[in-house]
């Protein structure tokens, strides 16, 4: 090219010798025929290329299946039954479902109970359920093997004063059987405007027959901290969820008891399912010296991550903690990093067992996907997934506190007998009214304690159970409940023993 350059340019300096131009020497043969060979090299390498793309469609390892397809080989079976689907099925198919079912089956492939994926309208929901409040019937849920249970009613909801407990399993909505359904579809069906009802089917522990349980939706304050005052100036401060709000609840609440002349704490989180990763390492941290470890997170490959107390405000009094099998995630991180880092002593029953953290990720239409992230270890490197954390004292409820719920629409009277009225009689005696025989069946004692229960609530002396009658009677249980916790007043006599050392 600098060769000819240089002949060009020489040329073009020089007066015109038509001679030269008509020479039939290289250089003039040269520059003629450039244009022919470079047209026939672009065919040819058109051709050469065209050639190579067959051969490689054809024979080759990679296939490419249509144009414009991704690239990803592990999803060409998902885009083929797609397009079978479009192409072949008799009616047209709702795209949005398809792609959220699609979805939503990756995720349940996973066979983890705590993974989900939510539409714009469940993950709306989702949201809801950790802001200041939300309308439903205020029960905890989670999924397993196809079965929708309930791991803990919040404390004073329609679901706690309708009498639904731990493990419940639901197997109905409104006559809707949801065998096979995620927690958050069934959390759609649940939940409602406030004043309207939803009828849940139940079943629970061996009992043969499932209970109908009417429950009128109520508005449901996400009011998570409880505190008392009891005697020995032993503060009895309940943790209900984790919530944003809650560390600034639980501050307020100390110092509510802290003026009262607190002296010791019983910190409880029985029936408490669990929450914020957040709340749960700033509320560990009240109880945690600085620079102990308040627990372990653990990602696919990678070491663990320790998270360690900081300086802030510390607890200071004696401290004690109820737990039991409702007690899950964030309290089971809270229960660790108090009885390994500080040797708090824990009362109660084995905990629930959930070692594992999620993360919810909002896709751009506002859907969501939950997914489990990591395991979390307690301080000392325990993985305490489906074993729970084990209590110091382990105290048992009172049978009658796991009694089945009685409906108040029912009828029971002199001659009857089922399951409701030995349920009954339970209750009866719990409270100290003799019944005599408990067998389930409504005779003359029978009859006789529940007039005795109607004359105490000022209530029309019928012996009929029914109605305003049956919630006197659960009313006064539930009263004896909450006076004679044998749980409570263990860990109130641990705290009081530590407090006289």
């Amino acid at each position: 090219m600098d060769e000819m350059k240089n002949n060009t340019e020489q040329t073009a300096g020089q007066p015109e010798q038509p001679e030269h131009v008509q020479h039939d020497g290289p250089a003039g043969k040269y520059i003629r025929l450039k244009p022919f060979f470079f047209i026939m090299l672009i065919f040819t390498l058109i051709l050469s290329t065209a050639g190579l793309t067959i051969f490689a469609l054809t024979f080759g390892d990679e296939k490419v299946v249509e144009v414009g397809a991704p690239e990803r080989r592990e999803f060409t079976k998902l885009y083929q039954a797609y397009d079978e689907l479009k192409a072949g099925y008799y009616a047209d198919i709702d795209q949005d479902a398809i792609v959220n079912g699609a979805i939503n089956g990756m995720i349940e492939a996973l066979g983890d109970p705590y993974s989900d994926y939510m539409n714009q309208e469940e993950a709306a929901q989702f949201e809801e359920s950790i802001s200041s409040s939300f309308q439903g019937i205020g029960a905890e849920i989670q999924e397993r093997n196809g079965v929708i249970s309930v791991v803990s009613p919040i404390k004073n909801s329609p679901a706690e004063k309708a009498g639904i407990l731990p493990n419940d399993k639901i197997i109905a909505v409104d006559g809707k059987n949801i065998h096979g359904m995620s927690a958050s579809e069934a959390v759609l069906l649940i939940r409602g405007e406030k004043g309207t009802s939803v009828s849940l089917t139940i079943q629970r522990g061996e009992m043969k027959e499932p209970l109908e349980i009417e429950i009128v939706r109520d508005e449901i304050p996400i009011e998570t901290v409880y505190a008392e005052l009891l005697e020995g100036k032993v503060a009895h401060i309940q943790i209900t969820s984790f919530s944003t709000n809650t560390y600034d609840e639980l501050l307020a609440a100390i110092t509510d008891m802290e003026e009262a002349g607190m002296k010791a704490l019983v910190l409880d989180v029985r029936q408490n399912p669990g929450g914020l990763l957040t709340s749960a390492i700033d509320i560990s941290n009240l109880f945690v010296d600085d620079g102990k470890p308040l627990f372990q997170t653990q990602e696919k490959g990678k070491e663990a991550e320790i998270y360690y107390a900081t300086n802030g405000t510390k607890v200071k009094v004696p401290v004690s903690l109820l737990i039991d099998e409702g007690s899950a995630s964030a309290s089971e991180i809270l229960a660790a990093a108090m009885s390994e880092s500080a040797g708090t002593k824990l009362v109660g029953l084995n905990s629930f067992g959930k070692g594992t953290v999620q993360t919810a990720n909002e896709l751009k239409d506002g859907s969501n996907m939950k997914f489990t992230t990591a395991k979390w270890l307690t301080p000392e490197g325990n993985w305490i997934h489906e074993k729970g954390i084990a209590p110091d004292v382990k105290v048992e409820y009172p049978a009658y506190t796991q009694l089945a719920f009685l409906d108040a629409s029912i009828e029971m009277k002199n001659g009857v007998l089922s399951d409701q009225v030995k349920a009954a009689e339970e209750m009866l005696t719990a409270i100290g009214i003799d019944t005599g025989k408990v067998d389930g069946l409504f005779d003359d004692q029978t009859e006789a304690a529940v007039k005795q229960v109607q004359k105490e609530a000022k209530l029309e002396e019928t012996g009929v159970l029914t109605g305003d009658s049956t919630f006197a009677l659960m009313d006064r249980l539930r009263v004896k409940i909450k006076k004679d916790d044998p749980q409570l007043l263990k860990a109130k006599d641990l705290v009081l023993e530590e407090l006289a050392k």
